[in-house]
């Protein structure tokens, strides 16, 4: 099966030349780089990856792209786009003409940035990407899921992918899925995906996370399986990238075999635009 993962992130050492982000602490104390990620992917039978800078490393998107125009049928880049750029439509219009960069992937975490996004201060950014046609990863909080269903409705055109389901980065089990109904009207939005990742990180049971079932079954029958797509997070799982991609290979009795092929990588390609 042609498996791709929708998202994983690299990083270099934390170094006076290239120091990491105040306060912020990555997933693992080793950096994670481009040809160890290529050898887990090539042990674990991943022929793809998303590759997307992680905020400790501040807005740098050299280690992405040079990942992705080294190994351009392995790798592809959804870069961190700065929202402060006084040339930010401009910037959003070329995006994709770096070889390599197949879109970018914003968070709207910080308090500012979350106000901007509720008073529709960002229209400028949906508008530019819906006219380049470049596609957005949304890292956004379960509460502004509603804020992402208006942005949606108002640019039909914009491409969208909601990360992790738009789950709490520090919560597992019922409190990280206490709101987790607020993501399904999103399917009512044909321009958004989701990414079904990292979720054996929301819950404290074992492989092969039994209690994560019935969230998967929910985004099944609202998205459906093209619109679904599998992800790791790789660096911050607490099981092997085996168990991560036969959780849903083997685990999930209600995918079909049609319904994995899209699942795993294929959905993930065709909507990127990156050619199997």
């Amino acid at each position: 099966m042609f498996i791709a993962d929708a998202q994983a992130h690299i990083w270099a050492p934390n170094s006076p030349a290239r120091p990491w982000v105040p306060g912020r602490e990555p997933h693992r104390k080793t950096a994670l780089g481009a040809e160890e990620l290529l050898q887990l992917m090539d042990a674990a039978g991943v022929a793809r990856c998303v590759l997307i800078p992680p905020s400790w490393d501040a807005d740098r998107n050299d280690l992405v792209l040079a990942a992705a125009q080294r190994y351009p049928q392995r790798f592809a880049a959804m870069g961190r786009f700065d929202l402060d750029a006084p040339d930010g439509p401009a910037r959003v219009a070329d995006w994709c003409k770096q070889p390599g960069m197949l879109g970018f992937r914003i968070s709207f975490s910080l308090p500012r940035w979350a106000a901007a996004l509720e008073a529709e201060q960002v229209d400028w950014l949906w508008r530019a990407a819906e006219d380049a046609q470049v596609r957005i990863a949304l890292m956004v909080s379960q509460a502004q899921l509603p804020l992402v269903d208006r942005v949606a409705a108002r640019f039909p055109e914009l491409k969208l992918v909601i990360c992790h389901l738009g789950l709490p980065t520090e919560d597992k089990d019922e409190a990280a899925f206490r709101d987790f109904d607020l993501i399904l009207p999103l399917a009512k939005r044909a321009n958004v995906m989701v990414k079904v990742s990292a979720l054996p990180a929301y819950t404290s049971a074992p492989y092969p996370f039994t209690p994560l079932l019935p969230y998967v079954r929910k985004i099944y029958d609202a998205f459906g399986p093209r619109r679904m797509f599998w992800g790791t997070d790789l660096a911050r799982l607490p099981c092997s990238y085996a168990q991560a991609i036969s959780f849903f290979t083997q685990e999930i009795p209600f995918f079909t075999e049609d319904d994995k092929r899209w699942i795993m990588g294929r959905g993930l390609c065709e909507w990127l635009g990156w050619p199997q």
